[in-house]
């Protein structure tokens, strides 16, 4: 049985979004056999934007249900079926974390009919859904409202259904089954029971040695997508000897990150081999010349009096930063290291570059700019506590920077420590610093949101 399900919400993220409409269809395998659907009070505001997108207003979700006043019944309905759903990950994440809001844990195994669509009807030009179902000549009646969607993916799900009859091939059995092609000896409960909560995950051979440490934001998910992934022999050679499975949740994904860096150091698995020494292969660097002018420069070093802004795995991403800086600051290529010329580099001469590498432009009006790109991504402060999230609501995950290195992290209660830093400190596991550790909170911090950070 299968649980087709479509949603509204206020944005797109559902840790500060929320649902404003639900739409349920169980299907049998055969087609639709019930059918829910309704408005959903999102207690808060919906944007005009979404409004005008979806035609579900604040007037119309003021006397709705909230979330907790159908959750009960959402649980009974999807209870021992496959969630089904276009590009399942969203719907499915909004779902778990309104669940999260209740303190209840919604796990269902999943089918997403975006993937299953590249797989049985290739080569089209687009696989969302409208575009999709207007290529299929499946007519949606009322686009983007929760019921006039998930009536087009039943549809969709039904013509997947006939192909995969007429293929004779098994990927929507596969998927729900969660592990094809396994090691006789792994234990597919302990696949079907895993978290989906960030943190670390651990698989073993048949003579039970690591040989591979992962981490993820969603534990499940990404421990199933190796299961699916035939993209490389070592990949599949990998899958092949998967015999057990072990993981730790974090509740944060930096500490995830963290802790993944460390034990991928220490124990040196099998199939993380290119983790070894470092994620980070190519470091934006920057120091003063002894004309004066600060100068951004790519290095592949290990050196810890660097001054470092940015990391990279690899040398076209590291040069497609550079050059993106380049052309916003202005910026000299022959100061930033990608015009090695004693005379004027080539932007100078289609007037992108204002001097500097010929001494046109002064150091001071040049550092101007260069300032702004360090001020963007540097560290900038040498002691700090980052809080982030735990492992379950009550709890708080901290990091500790001192004097601009990583000291390490730990857990608190929040009620405990919410106006005392010292339990913060107490609670501090030591970990090893290096320029990895300290890259992988950089970047971290740039791109996330996290809870609270403590300068002391």
């Amino acid at each position: 049985m299968y649980a087709i399900i479509d949603i509204e919400t206020t944005g797109g993220n559902p840790k500060t979004d929320r649902i404003t409409e639900i739409a349920v269809l169980i299907h049998d395998g055969t087609g639709p056999v019930q059918e829910y659907c309704t408005l959903i009070n999102p207690e808060c505001r919906i944007p005009y934007h979404i409004s005008a997108l979806t035609g579900i207003t604040n007037e119309m979700v003021a006397d709705a249900p909230r979330f907790f006043e159908i959750a009960r019944g959402l649980v009974e309905l999807t209870q021992d079926k496959t969630f089904v759903a276009h590009n399942v990950a969203f719907d499915y994440g909004f779902i778990r974390n309104e669940f999260k809001r209740l303190g209840y844990d919604y796990k269902r195994d999943l089918l997403c009919t975006v993937r299953l669509s590249r797989k049985l009807i290739p080569g089209h030009a687009s696989y969302s859904l409208g575009r999709l179902c207007n290529a299929l000549k499946i007519s949606i009646k009322e686009r983007h409202r929760a019921m006039g969607d998930a009536a087009a993916t039943a549809r969709l799900f039904d013509l997947l259904l006939e192909k995969e009859t007429l293929a004779g091939t098994s990927y929507i059995n596969a998927a729900s089954r969660l592990v094809p092609d396994h090691h006789p000896s792994l234990d597919l409960r302990k696949v079907k029971d895993l978290p989906e909560d960030p943190g670390v995950y651990y698989f073993y051979n048949q003579e039970t040695e690591l040989i591979y440490i992962g981490k993820s934001r969603n534990i499940k998910s990404r421990v199933l997508s190796h299961f699916s992934n035939s993209s490389t022999s070592k990949a599949m050679k990998m899958r092949s000897q998967i015999a057990d499975i072990g993981f730790e949740t974090t509740g944060s994904e930096l500490v995830a990150l963290l802790k993944e860096s460390f034990e991928i150091k220490q124990h040196k698995p099998l199939f993380n081999r290119r983790q070894r020494r470092s994620l980070f292969r190519y470091y934006l660097c920057y120091y003063y010349d002894n004309k004066g002018y600060i100068r951004l420069i790519l290095e592949k070093t290990t050196q810890m009096d660097n001054h470092v802004l940015a990391s990279f795995t690899t040398k076209d991403e590291a040069h497609g930063f550079l050059h993106k800086l380049i052309d916003k600051f202005e910026l000299c290529q022959t100061l930033c290291g990608l015009y090695p010329s004693p005379g004027n580099c080539f932007h100078y001469e289609i007037g992108a570059c204002r001097g500097a590498c010929i001494g046109k432009e002064s150091p001071e009006s040049y550092n101007r700019r260069a300032i702004q790109v360090i001020s963007r991504y540097d560290f900038g402060i040498d002691n700090l506590l980052i809080v982030d999230s735990g492992r379950n609501q009550e709890e708080r995950s901290v990091v500790k920077i001192e004097k601009g290195k990583f000291i390490g992290f730990g857990y608190f209660t929040a009620a405990f420590a919410e106006n005392d830093q010292g339990i913060l400190h107490e609670c501090i596991h030591p970990y090893p610093d290096n320029r990895e550790v300290q890259q992988i909170i950089r970047q971290y911090l740039r791109n996330n949101k996290v809870n609270r950070l403590i300068v002391y």
